[in-house]
């Protein structure tokens, strides 16, 4: 029995030796990534657990899930490339694959922004949550576009014009939404960069207030009087934005005049008065006490301190308290306030 002419017999136009080589290619491919997966990714698993961020870890197991697939499927493409198939099936394979290769790719990238953007914005505030929800739809729909532009053109159909047409459109769309692209992208400026959140009190040109509100189009503020101011998010991006809520600490500069009657002794205890006002309060930190000038109708003690803590209500508490002590103080020493006076001297000719 000849058993080399068994091997070249011929089944659907390929040789019986053909049919054994795609399975002996299968299996050579099949085993080298079996070993490829159990060699680098375990050494790549033990740096990953090294780190501190969770995000190699993350990146990591998607491209397990997502690499290893598409190795085994571009085997099954080599191996089919030494068989003679028919033309309509060698087509189905290759768009085939073309096809599966861009939906894994698009949801390889999609689920890393999605990733992102919910640990970026991760936060109980149900609003920002709406709002990273928003912007992940946006992604979604802008990846899945260019993904499918990009299958089309490799399936060998005609779309430059379909492009060239839309970008037509799309100038004159843009030019007729400039505004509301703008106040768009500014939504996506203080999305990521953060300049300010919901409950920050924040100061623009002349107008104060508490965000309640970030949209896609406006920006909602209470102002200290009780209305709502509405502005668009790119008139925010535009301009200088305090924003008091982040303050840490805040310096505070005042000054007090005594009149010029008050002896050189009574002028240094003075200055031990004003800084033993301010040391004993806890969120207060002395920066200096000087006499600083003399001026019209007063002699001046100017004094810096800071206040730890950026809450308006805690500054002025401490206020309060110190010029209680100041004034109380300043009766037990019988150092007089200054207040604005003039005298006048008349001489006879």
């Amino acid at each position: 029995m000849n058993y080399y002419n068994i091997f070249e017999k011929y089944f659907f136009g390929n040789r019986i030796i053909d049919y054994l080589l795609f399975i002996c290619i299968l299996l050579v491919c099949f085993i080298a990534i079996r070993i490829l997966k159990k060699i680098i990714f375990k050494y790549l698993r033990k740096l990953t657990e090294k780190t501190e961020t969770k995000f190699d870890d993350f990146l990591l197991k998607k491209a397990e899930k997502t690499f290893f697939p598409l190795l085994y499927l571009a085997s099954f493409y080599i191996a089919s490339k030494n068989l003679t198939l028919q033309k309509g099936i060698a087509q189905a394979i290759e768009v085939g694959g073309i096809i599966i290769l861009t939906i894994v790719s698009i949801k390889f990238i999609i689920d890393i922004l999605n990733y992102t953007v919910e640990n970026y914005s991760k936060t109980k505030d149900f609003q920002k949550n709406v709002s990273a929800k928003g912007i992940l739809v946006l992604i979604k729909i802008t990846v899945w576009g260019f993904g499918i532009t990009f299958l089309l053109d490799n399936l060998g159909f005609q779309i430059s014009s379909v492009i060239t047409g839309l970008g037509i459109g799309g100038v004159a769309v843009a030019l007729a939404a400039q505004t509301l692209l703008k106040d768009l992208f500014s939504y996506f400026s203080i999305f990521f960069d953060r300049p300010f959140e919901i409950g920050d009190f924040i100061i623009v040109d002349d107008f104060k207030g508490t965000i309640e509100y970030i949209g896609i189009k406006s920006t909602k503020v209470r102002s200290l009087h009780g209305e709502q101011l509405i502005f668009s998010n790119s008139y925010l991006t535009d301009r200088p934005t305090q924003n008091y809520k982040r303050m840490e600490k805040r310096r505070i500069l005042f000054k007090i005049g005594v009149v010029y009657s008050t002896a050189a002794a009574k002028l240094k205890l003075a200055s031990q008065i004003i800084t033993n006002a301010i040391v004993k309060i806890n969120d207060a930190q002395l920066d200096r006490v000087h006499f600083s000038s003399f001026d019209d109708s007063c002699l001046t003690f100017e004094t810096v301190y800071f206040v730890l803590s950026g809450d308006y209500n805690r500054y002025m508490d401490i206020q309060q308290q110190i010029n209680y002590e100041i004034k109380e103080e300043f009766e037990k020493a019988e150092i007089e306030f200054a207040y604005p006076t003039q005298t006048i001297y008349i001489s006879k000719p």
